[in-house]
């Protein structure tokens, strides 16, 4: 069955405006790889399971959407809204995530293996058993982000803030946290054989 794409967004838009003759947008399951979605309104639209695979949705709005699931695999995610998303399960191989807002998100047992990071927003974001290996997080913002049990191995963490994060059983071997912000950060049970902190402020950090 083909999509109406053009149509799902203009009723999306028009629920999100409380017009009673909008419809929220539900592409769960869908096959939007490789569309141009750059700068869309998806907010709180179901993307569950959906193909998004090297879509582009650079600044595009996907506050509170539900992007459980989702294949993202080397998508285009440059300064996206994705705060309060759902994205447990999402498969974020090699995305570009380039500034984008992540704030509060669940993404417990994500793969965002090899995706850049880089001043990405993360704070408050449930990352539980999330794999961030290889990832790119130089300058991003970790604050009072769950990293509990995620494998982050071999990672750049320069400059990260990761202030009040929870660390406890997380892989960082060879991960690079030079001159990163870790103060009163939860390093309980750890694995941090090689990695670097050279720089780091562990200030009330447990170890």
């Amino acid at each position: 069955m083909e999509i109406n794409l053009p149509e799902i967004l203009k009723l999306h838009a028009l629920w999100l405006a409380n017009d009673p003759s909008g419809k929220r947008a539900n592409l769960a399951g869908a096959n939007l790889s490789e569309a141009d979605l750059e700068r869309a309104n998806l907010r709180k639209a179901n993307l569950a399971k959906a193909d998004l695979r090297k879509t582009n949705l650079e600044r595009a709005d996907l506050f509170g959407a539900n992007l459980e699931g989702a294949k993202l695999a080397k998508a285009n995610l440059i300064a996206a809204d994705l705060r309060q998303t759902n994205l447990g399960g999402a498969d974020l191989f090699g995305a570009n995530l380039f500034g984008a807002n992540l704030a509060e998100s669940y993404l417990v047992n994500a793969n965002l293996s090899g995706a850049n990071l880089i001043a990405a927003g993360l704070d408050g974001t449930c990352l539980v058993d999330a794999y961030l290996v290889d990832a790119n997080l130089e300058r991003a913002d970790l604050r009072r982000a769950n990293l509990e049990r995620a494998y982050i191995e071999r990672a750049n963490l320069r400059r990260a803030n990761l202030s009040g994060a929870n660390l406890i059983a997380a892989r960082l071997d060879g991960t690079c946290l030079a001159d990163a912000n870790l103060a009163n950060t939860d390093l309980r049970r750890a694995c941090l054989v090689d990695a670097d902190f050279f720089g780091a402020n562990l200030k009330g950090a447990k170890q």
